[in-house]
């Protein structure tokens, strides 16, 4: 057993105090001074207060004065209590309004919940419900963020034990989804000071799992055992094909580049219309790129299998032609070496007009047992972002690329497909070919004309670096990958690290930190989603 992780950075605070901000509350009843004690009780609590005897009164109020919330009569002479709701709304729509009535009746509330009310109190009210109102209303952000940075702080020491008890491939897995479990409850939080502490925590994890891999990479290529993750050349035979069924149609959705947080997003999308069964994950391949992780999916081969089985359709970084050309010409082999006798399709979508074809054509593939779907748009979407100024103030970190994903896919194509197969008896796979990280450490690198320009990983005949910082192989078969040359070596990018030649090195620094980017090491570039869905029908 590994020795035990040290954590390189403090436990977080676990006295971090919670804010208490003074709200200022409209009260506004034309009996206003029958309920001086409640007024006095809430002056008492600190909150500040403005009286209104009537709707016209409380509308000025509430327009010369910030105001937090509004308690509103619903009984009212001249101007009545939703008359009065209508007409704050209508100039202050997120300020959240409290009705207070005598009357029960039904078609009364449904009219004010029409019209936006946040809560609603039966005369006589008590100082607890008013305080509980308060609560709900104006802290429930602050009481969430509380309870959530309390459950992390308590789950904090446990994830560094856990990396430092020596994690197999699946251990690994689970502890990058509760990271991300982590980084979402943050997001919707507001937690600045422990968004940074786990951001620190999900650096140390990433340098522990570039350790593991590296050690054991080269092993599950070459023998594999029980201890090896479902990489990209074993996908389809061991999480897709083996749930295709012939009576119900199947849709194998590849997503490029969608990585598991990503994943997270866009499932609340879904979930009105589809289950989730499974939640799995699998390994990319290194590179973890399309050319070479993509091709070996829907193969079922490494890379180095594919280019002597097809010698005319793989090709090499340097030379010239598509990279991803020929997949339903793998996915046709692999199919007819796994010994499945179904019938497939196989689509990719790479602008709009395709998207809008899918949409059109779904009720025909219904009559497919296995239909294949590659949809090329959050690939896209990294690499713009490196070079477009707009896109990298839109998604300047992980928070707002993950925001723009779910947009993106809210209004997509695909999505319309998805929602023309709801409510019919499907089985949904949806997957991607490798992930991408945020990089912000370069590392340089030193290599002649010929050597790639990706910037998480190279080969070439002279390249020249610290093998310290990078993640060599140089004998390439070694990990299933050809040889452009005899003496061609690899090597790739770990955890947040990008390559960068010493020419013009600053400006190339500057261009590229933190710009999203795969081809490397790292948990968000390779632990990847395979998630089946079924239709709730």
């Amino acid at each position: 057993m590994e020795a035990t992780l040290k954590p390189k950075f403090a436990a977080p605070n676990k006295n971090i105090p919670v804010m208490n901000n003074l709200a200022t509350i409209l009260w506004c009843d034309d009996e206003i001074e029958l309920l001086k004690p409640h007024l006095l009780f809430l002056s008492e609590k600190g909150y500040n207060i403005i009286e209104a005897s009537n709707g016209v009164d409380a509308i000025e109020k509430c327009n010369s004065n910030p105001v937090d919330i509004v308690f509103l009569d619903e009984q009212m002479p001249g101007l009545s209590g939703l008359e009065t709701l209508s007409r704050i709304k209508t100039v202050h729509p997120a300020i959240p309004v409290v009705m207070i009535t005598k009357n029960e009746e039904e078609n009364l509330m449904e009219q004010a919940i029409g019209s936006q009310i946040s809560d609603y109190l039966i005369k006589p009210v008590k100082n607890n419900q008013i305080i509980l109102t308060l609560k709900k209303n104006l802290e429930s952000r602050q009481l969430i963020s509380s309870k959530t940075t309390s459950d992390y702080q308590k789950e904090f020491q446990q994830i560094m034990m856990q990396m430092g008890n020596g994690l197999n491939q699946q251990e690994w897995g689970d502890l990058y989804r509760k990271l991300i479990y982590w980084e979402l409850e943050l997001d919707k939080s507001k937690t600045m000071e422990m968004r940074d502490v786990l951001n620190m925590q999900k650096t140390e994890a990433n340098n522990e799992f570039c350790k593991f891999v590296t050690k054991n990479y080269i092993n599950w290529l070459n023998k594999p055992d029980e201890g090896t993750p479902t990489l990209s050349h074993t996908l389809m035979r061991e999480k897709v094909l083996p749930f295709v069924d012939t009576d119900v149609p199947t849709f194998f959705i590849l997503i490029d580049n969608l990585r598991f947080d990503q994943w997270k997003m866009i499932q609340p999308l879904l979930s009105n219309d589809f289950r989730v069964s499974s939640e799995d994950h699998f390994y990319s391949i290194l590179p973890t790129s399309t050319q070479y992780s993509r091709n070996a999916i829907f193969a079922g081969m490494t890379p180095l299998e594919i280019e002597k089985r097809f010698p005319n359709f793989w090709l090499n970084d340097e030379e010239e032609g598509g990279k991803n050309l020929h997949e339903h010409d793998f996915l046709a082999d692999l199919i007819v070496r796994s010994k499945k006798d179904i019938k497939f399709s196989y689509t990719k979508i790479t602008n709009s007009n395709d998207g809008n074809k899918l949409v059109d054509n779904i009720h025909n593939l219904m009559n497919t047992p296995f239909n294949v779907i590659v949809y090329n748009f959050v690939d896209l979407l990294s690499h713009a972002r490196t070079e477009m100024q707009v896109l990298k103030e839109l998604a300047n970190d992980e928070t707002s690329y993950r925001s723009i994903t779910l947009s993106w896919f809210e209004h997509s194509p695909l999505y319309q497909a998805l929602m023309r197969m709801a409510g019919k008896k499907v089985n949904l796979i949806i997957s991607t070919d490798h992930g991408s990280i945020r990089v912000k450490e370069p590392i340089k690198v030193i290599g002649d004309r010929e050597t790639t320009t990706n910037l998480r990983y190279k080969h070439g005949r002279n390249l020249n670096y610290n093998p310290r910082e990078v993640f060599e192989v140089r004998k390439p078969n070694d990990a299933r990958l050809p040889m452009p040359h005899v003496s061609s070596t690899f090597i790739f990018a770990k955890a947040d690290d990008f390559f960068v030649y010493p020419n013009n090195y600053n400006y190339h620094v500057n261009h590229f930190r933190n710009t999203f980017q795969h081809g490397g090491l790292s948990m968000e570039e390779m632990i990847c989603p395979v998630i089946r869905l079924t239709s709730k029908v």
